[in-house]
C-alpha cells in the first residue's frame, strides 16, 4: 500500500500493510480474498492520515506521549482530535473512494488500530464503530474513529497490555452499510470452555449494534461438529446456522486459529464484517497420536502456573518420566492411557482428588464421559512408576539423615565434575546427569521416605476424624517437624535478620538498595563484615532457589539477591531477636501437647489401648518423614543451578564466537539445539526470536487444570452448602482460624508484609518461604494438601486455604478477611476498600 496513493480498496489490503491499515482492515482484506466468503465492499483510510493530523497538532501529540490513566487527560485528547477538521486532501480522497460505489448511500465507519485484532491483543470493543453513516458525514466519522483511540477503556487496555499510547496509530475502515435481516457474532470455538469443535452463534434482528451494546438478549445457537445441539430463539433456522458455522470453520482453518466473527444476513446471504482471533483460548497441545487426549497441568502440581521458557520446558521434561506435552509455554502430563487403563485409573483419581479436589473433579468428569477415553485392557503396563504403595520403611530418623547426606554429597560432586567440561560436552554432561537425577528421585528408599510422611497424614486425618471428630488433626501434629529444608530456609532468614538488625546505618543502606550490586557494598557498612558473612552463608545454602524455580532459566537468589530484601527487611523490622529458635521451640511444644491430648482422648474410647498404639506409631512416622518431603525438590533445584551455570559458561563462549547474540538466547532453545549450536557453530536466529515473542505473549494466558485435545478447559467446583456469597471456598491444608489484613501479592520481591497480614497470591513455591515468617495466614489460587506451601504452612503453624478460584481478583489488597484453614473457608469481613461506593 502506498501511503500517499488513492485510498485502497479493502480487497487490496494484505498483512504487509498492517502498519498502514491496522488489524481490522488486514483481517477484512484477507477475508475478501477467500473463496466462498462475502465481505461488504469498502476502502481503508491509512494510518498516515492520522499521523499527518497529529503532526499538525503538536500540542496534542505531546499530551499523548505523557498520557496517564487520568480520564480528564484522555477526554482532552479526544476532544482535540474530534474537533480538528479533516485535512482537505484527505477529504478529497475520501470523496473519490466513496464515488466508486455510486449505489451506496449509507456506510459503516470502523476503527482499525495498528494494535487491534492481533493474536496477543484483540482490543475487542475498545474503539468505536459507527453504523448507518450517510455519505456526507463519512469524513467527520473518520475523525471520531481517530478520537476513539483515546477512550478511557482503550487507554486502560493499552496500559494493562504494556503498549505505549504514542506507538499506536489508527486507520479507518469504510464499508458499504448492509440492511440485514439479522446480525450477530460467531465464535468458532466455545469462548468459555475452549472446546474447538463447538461453534457458538448469537443473533439479533437488524443491525448488530444492539448486541454489541448489550441492549438486547440475543438468540443463541450452539453447534458441535456442525450439528445444532442447543438453541434459544428462532431468528436463524438449523440449516442457516449450519451454513454459517461452516463459513466460520473455513475462516478459522485458513487463518490458523479460532475466530470471533461478526456477520450479517442480508438478501438471504451471510456476509462477514469483522474477524479477530479469540485471544483468551488456551492453545491445544500437538496431538500426533490422534484421538481424544487428557492433559493435566504440571504447573498446578508444581505451584508455578507462569509460562516457562523453551530451555526450562526441555529440562523439566527430561527430568520427569511422565509423558508430557507443552502448549502456551506450559507443560501438561498426557494422562490419557493411565486413566483409560483400569489397572491405574483408580490410583490416579485418588491421587488427584487428594492433591487438588478441583483437578480430581475435572478428571472424574472426563472419565465419566461415555466413549471419550480409549478402551484399554487392564493388562496394559501402566505409564511411569507402578501405582502400588511402597514397602513400609522403619521409623528411623537415621534413614532420613542418610538420604539428606547422600543428596548433598551428589550435589557437591556434580559441581566439581562439571567445572572443567566445555563445548558441546556441557550439554551431553547435563543430559547424562539428568538421567542420574531421575534415577535418584525414584530410588526406592527415597520414595518410601517421601510417601511415609504423606501416608501418615492421610491415616491420621481419616482415623482421628472418625474416632474423635477432628478435622485435619495432622496439621497441628506437623508443627515444627524436623529435617524440613524449606522451613529451615525461613528460620535461616530470621537468623540473618538478627545479625543485621543492631546496625541501623546498615539497615538503612539495605533499605535504599536498588539493584543486585548492593551485596558488594555490605562489608563497608557498619557491622557489614558480619552481615556479609551471614548473607553469603545464606546464599551459599539457599542461593539456588527462586520464584518459579522449576524453570531453569529463572534468575536464582544467588544471581539476584535483591529479590530477598523485602522479606529480609520485614524480618529485621518485625521479628524479635532469637525468633527462629523461639518459634521452633514453641511449635514443637504445641505439637507435643496435641499428641498428648489426642492419645489421652483415644485412651478413653472403646478399644482405646489399640487406638492409642496405632495412632502413636503414625504420629511418630509423620514427624520422622514429613520434613523429608521437601528434600527431593531441593536436590532438583540445586542441580539445576549447577546445570545453568555450566550452560551459561557455554553460552558466553557461543556469544564470543558469534553463534548467538546474547547469553539468554539459549533460554529459547532445547538442550539438543544448544548442543547442535556448540557442535556446528550455527543456530536458527529466527527461531529464537519467534520463541522469545511467544513466551512474552503467553503471559496473558491462564492455564487450565485439565485440558482435552479438543481444547476444552475442564474445571471442578466446590460444594458451597449454605455458605454466604461473602465466603470463598478452597482446600484446607493447614488448620486454625485467623483474622487479618489481606495482602494481595503476585511477586515475592514486591511483598511488603507486616505482622498480622494474610498473604493472598496465585501460588507459592519454596521461594516464598521467607515471607512466611511474617504473615499469620495464607490463601492461594493453586495448591494441594501436600504441595510445598501447604507443608511449610503446617510446619510454621499458619492457617492456610489453597486452591481458592480467583482469590487474587476476589480479595482486595487491604481487605479484612478471616480464613479457616481447618474447613477451607475465606470470609470477606468488610467491603473492598478500593471499591467506589
Amino acid at each position: 500500500m502506498e501511503p500517499h496513493a488513492a485510498l485502497p480498496a479493502l480487497a487490496d489490503v494484505t498483512e504487509e500493510d498492517l502498519p498502514l491499515a491496522g488489524g481490522k482492515a488486514v483481517a477484512l482484506g484477507t477475508l475478501s480474498r477467500m473463496d466462498g466468503i462475502e465481505v461488504p465492499p469498502g476502502f481503508c483510510v491509512p494510518t498516515t492520515a492520522f499521523a499527518a493530523l497529529l503532526a499538525a497538532l503538536p500540542a496534542v501529540a505531546d499530551r499523548i506521549a505523557d498520557l496517564t490513566a487520568d480520564p480528564d487527560q484522555a477526554a482532552a485528547v479526544r476532544d482535540a482530535i474530534e474537533g480538528a477538521p479533516v485535512p482537505p486532501d484527505l477529504a478529497d480522497a475520501i470523496t473519490a473512494a466513496l464515488s466508486a460505489h455510486p449505489d451506496t448511500t449509507r456506510w459503516a465507519v470502523r476503527s482499525s488500530a495498528t494494535a487491534e485484532d492481533l493474536p496477543g491483543a484483540s482490543f475487542a470493543g475498545q474503539h468505536d464503530t459507527f453504523l448507518d453513516v450517510p455519505t456526507e458525514q463519512v469524513a467527520h466519522h473518520v475523525g471520531r474513529c481517530w478520537a476513539s483511540l483515546f477512550t478511557d477503556r482503550a487507554v486502560a487496555y493499552r496500559t494493562r497490555q504494556g503498549i505505549a499510547h504514542a506507538a499506536v496509530r489508527m486507520a479507518v475502515v469504510v464499508q458499504a452499510q448492509l440492511d440485514p435481516a439479522a446480525a450477530g457474532v460467531m465464535f468458532t470455538a466455545d469462548p468459555v470452555t475452549g472446546h474447538r469443535r463447538t461453534t457458538v452463534i448469537e443473533a439479533v434482528p437488524g443491525l448488530g449494534d444492539a448486541l454489541v451494546d448489550g441492549q438486547v438478549d440475543p438468540d443463541r445457537i450452539t453447534l458441535v461438529d456442525g450439528r445444532v445441539t442447543g438453541r434459544t430463539g428462532n431468528l436463524l433456522g438449523d440449516d442457516q446456522a449450519t451454513d454459517l458455522a461452516a463459513i466460520g470453520g473455513l475462516v478459522a482453518t485458513r487463518l490458523g486459529r479460532p475466530q470471533d466473527i461478526e456477520w450479517c444476513l442480508a438478501d438471504g446471504r451471510f456476509q462477514l464484517v469483522q474477524a479477530r482471533p479469540i485471544t483468551t483460548l488456551f492453545p491445544v497441545p500437538a496431538n500426533p497420536q490422534g484421538g481424544n487426549r487428557v492433559y493435566i497441568s504440571v504447573g498446578h502440581n508444581q505451584m508455578m502456573t507462569d509460562p516457562i521458557r523453551t530451555l526450562g520446558l526441555s529440562v523439566w521434561q527430561a527430568t520427569s518420566p511422565a509423558p508430557m506435552v507443552h502448549a502456551g509455554s506450559r507443560l501438561f502430563v498426557d494422562a490419557t492411557m493411565g486413566l483409560a487403563n483400569p489397572a491405574t485409573r483408580d490410583h490416579l483419581l485418588t491421587t488427584f482428588h487428594r492433591g487438588d479436589p478441583l483437578t480430581g473433579q475435572a478428571i472424574q468428569a472426563i472419565v465419566d464421559r461415555e466413549g471419550f477415553l480409549p478402551s484399554v485392557p487392564a493388562t496394559t503396563p501402566p505409564l511411569g512408576p507402578p501405582p502400588t504403595a511402597p514397602d513400609p520403611i522403619p521409623t528411623d530418623r537415621a534413614i532420613v539423615a542418610d538420604l539428606i547426606a547422600r543428596t548433598q554429597a551428589d550435589i557437591d560432586a556434580l559441581a566439581v565434575q562439571i567445572a572443567d567440561v566445555t563445548g558441546a560436552d556441557v550439554v551431553r554432561f547435563v543430559v547424562a546427569d539428568i538421567g542420574r537425577l531421575t534415577q535418584a528421585l525414584h530410588e526406592p528408599v527415597s520414595r518410601q521416605a517421601t510417601m511415609a510422611g504423606m501416608e501418615a497424614i492421610w491415616w491420621l486425618n481419616d482415623h482421628l476424624g472418625e474416632w474423635l471428630g477432628e478435622a485435619n488433626p495432622a496439621d497441628v501434629l506437623s508443627l515444627g517437624a524436623p529435617d524440613n529444608v524449606t522451613a529451615d530456609m525461613g528460620y535461616g532468614l530470621l537468623d540473618v535478620a538478627d545479625v543485621i538488625r543492631p546496625h541501623t546505618a546498615g539497615v538503612a543502606a539495605l533499605r535504599a538498595a536498588t539493584d543486585d550490586a548492593f551485596l558488594d557494598g555490605v562489608p563497608d557498612l557498619p557491622g557489614g563484615q558480619q552481615a556479609h558473612l551471614a548473607l553469603t552463608a545464606f546464599l551459599d545454602r539457599y542461593g539456588m532457589r527462586c520464584a518459579a524455580e522449576i524453570d531453569i532459566t529463572r534468575p536464582r537468589w544467588a544471581e539476584a539477591p535483591s529479590t530477598l530484601l523485602p522479606a529480609l527487611l520485614s524480618a529485621v523490622d518485625h521479628a524479635e531477636h532469637g525468633a527462629a529458635a523461639a518459634r521452633r521451640a514453641d511449635l514443637r511444644r504445641r505439637a507435643a501437647a496435641a499428641r498428648r491430648d489426642i492419645l489421652d482422648r483415644l485412651a478413653a474410647l472403646p478399644d482405646g489401648a489399640e487406638k492409642v498404639a496405632e495412632t502413636a506409631v503414625q504420629i511418630d512416622r509423620l514427624r520422622t518423614f514429613i520434613g523429608y518431603r521437601e528434600h527431593p525438590k531441593y536436590g532438583i533445584v540445586s542441580r539445576y543451578f549447577i546445570y545453568k551455570q555450566a550452560l551459561h559458561r557455554l553460552a558466553r563462549q557461543l556469544v564470543a564466537d558469534r553463534v548467538i547474540a546474547a547469553i539468554d538466547d539459549i533460554h529459547h532453545l532445547i538442550l539438543e539445539e544448544i548442543e547442535a549450536a556448540a557442535t556446528t557453530g550455527q543456530v536458527d536466529a529466527r527461531l529464537i526470536v519467534q520463541r522469545r515473542a511467544a513466551y512474552a505473549a503467553d503471559h496473558v494466558l491462564s492455564p487450565p487444570r485439565v485440558l482435552t485435545s479438543d481444547g476444552e478447559a475442564v474445571s471442578g467446583t466446590y460444594d458451597r452448602g449454605d455458605l454466604p456469597d461473602s465466603t470463598l471456598v478452597g482446600l484446607p491444608v493447614s488448620g486454625g482460624t485467623v483474622t487479618g489484613r489481606a495482602r494481595v501479592v503476585t511477586h515475592l520481591e514486591e511483598a511488603q508484609l507486616e505482622p498480622g497480614d494474610i498473604l493472598v497470591t496465585t501460588h507459592t513455591d519454596p521461594s516464598w518461604t521467607p515471607a512466611f515468617v511474617t504473615i499469620v495466614g495464607l490463601v492461594t489460587e493453586v495448591g494441594g494438601q501436600m504441595t510445598h506451601g501447604a507443608v511449610v504452612a503446617r510446619e510454621y503453624g499458619l492457617p492456610a486455604v489453597v486452591a481458592v478460584p480467583d482469590a487474587t481478583r476476589r480479595i482486595a489488597d487491604g481487605q479484612r478477611i478471616r480464613i479457616d484453614g481447618t474447613h477451607g473457608h475465606v470470609e470477606l469481613l468488610d467491603p473492598d476498600p478500593h471499591q467506589e461506593l
